[in-house]
């Protein structure tokens, strides 16, 4: 089986692509992996080395929810086309709904990590309707039309794509997972919480961080000022940093591994959040999950994680000070949440789920063949 993988190395889904092929590779599966976004770092791309059976194509093509990339979109769809007709796999992985639209004979998956539309939606409560959103809108519901399957990474997130868009071909959700032997349950846990989010991004709701009025122990915040600066310890006057969260800027995955592995309290302030794999490892690191009551976060979570109101930072600080005030609490939920995510979130389930359905759908060409 050879799959040919698109990714973008803009946000989560390049660790996403980084499991799945991973996991593809793994499998004695022959992947063709085409990035888009960005050329990402000799560090960020090192997982790659020794990888039997890949090949690596990355490019800076902007990406279709960049609205000054209707052009650069376009010349991808060309390099793309270009480097199908090479490498003749027998499957597309898509992570962007513009391939979707690819006239090909093989198989599209298509998976719809998030989107313009629903983003808007949970955040502002409303869709855009100017010019370029319509652009958009046409792009996703082609891309959609285009594809023998539509994946999901959550219930929620299928739901928002089907009221935002035209009738979807067959779809399925499929949970995405991380590796549990990458993080470390097992360490002592200190006296802060950690949570990680871009500043400039409102959907992700680290802002909220910025309101509370007395934080009961100190929060480690880690990600980037705005689209194009990292945030560091020098930067929190700049943004308007409370008295107890601490800047870690941009982390490395080892950076960040180790925050989540001595965090007693992962905090995930999310208004709009498809799945969320940083809740997820800091799960796997054991830390009690306190999270911004959404649909999306309830569905992933259950009875695994402390709930707070959405955008409300009094609620926040409430819940923090339950948590940090009774340790077995804190202790029985860091417990929960590890072994809700082993069962139910692993890599090895998100590969096998892919694996089936790419061969269902190669077993359904041939039979039309």
């Amino acid at each position: 089986m050879h799959i040919l993988v698109t990714a973008d190395t803009v946000g989560g889904v390049w660790t996403y692509t980084r499991e799945l092929v991973t996991g593809l590779a793994s499998r004695g599966v022959r992947v063709t992996l085409v990035s888009f976004g960005g050329i990402p770092s000799r560090g960020r791309r090192a997982w790659l080395d020794g990888l039997p059976g890949v090949t690596y194509f990355p490019t800076g093509y902007g990406l279709e929810w960049m609205q000054d990339a209707g052009e650069e979109v376009r010349d991808s769809m060309r390099y793309l086309r270009n480097v199908i007709n090479e490498s003749k796999p027998d499957l597309l992985h898509l992570s962007q709904y513009c391939y979707g639209s690819l006239d090909t004979a093989l198989p599209k998956v298509v998976v719809a990590h998030s989107d313009v539309m629903s983003w808007s939606q949970a955040v502002r409560g409303t869709q855009p309707q100017d010019s370029w959103a319509q652009h958009y809108r046409e792009t996703v519901e082609s891309g959609l039309a285009g594809a023998s399957m539509v994946v999901a990474p959550s219930h929620w997130m299928l739901g928002c794509i089907e009221s935002c868009y035209d009738a979807l071909p067959r779809c399925r959700v499929i949970y995405n997972g991380r590796t549990p032997a990458l993080f470390n349950p097992s360490l002592s846990k200190q006296s802060y919480a950690a949570s990680a989010g871009r500043l400039w991004d409102e959907g992700k709701g680290s802002q909220l961080l910025m309101q509370l009025s007395a934080p009961p122990l100190p929060i480690f915040l880690a990600g980037a000022a705005t689209a194009s600066h990292s945030a560091d310890e020098n930067d929190a006057g700049r943004i308007g940093a409370t008295p107890g969260i601490r800047f870690k800027g941009q982390l490395s995955e080892d950076e960040m591994r180790e925050l989540l592995s001595r965090a007693a309290i992962y905090i995930t302030t999310s208004k709009y959040e498809p799945f969320g794999l940083a809740p997820l490892e800091a799960a796997l690191s054991r830390c009690a999950i306190l999270a911004s009551d959404i649909p999306s976060l309830r569905e992933i979570w259950g009875d695994a994680a402390v709930y707070f109101r959405s955008d409300d930072a009094g609620a926040l600080e409430e819940a923090l000070r339950l948590l940090h005030g009774d340790r077995d609490l804190c202790m029985t939920y860091a417990d929960r949440a590890y072994e809700h995510a082993v069962l139910n979130y692993t890599a090895d389930r998100m590969v096998d789920e892919y694996v089936q359905v790419y061969t269902a759908l190669l077993e359904r060409r041939v039979e039309a063949a």
